[in-house]
């Protein structure tokens, strides 16, 4: 019978909590920089210069 290769699981393991660690950090990102988009879109947007 052959035997279970724990390496092989445990490397599978690591990478997918890698692959969720970066997913996290990537939502996080979009997150902080969708509001911070949309904050300096509306002052453009009410400042208008007539001359």
């Amino acid at each position: 019978m052959a035997h279970t290769n724990f390496k092989f699981q445990k490397r599978q393991k690591e990478l997918d909590r890698k692959k969720k660690q970066d997913e996290k950090v990537l939502r996080k990102q979009q997150k902080d920089t969708d509001p911070e988009a949309e904050t300096e879109d509306l002052p453009l947007a009410d400042t208008v210069i007539e001359a």
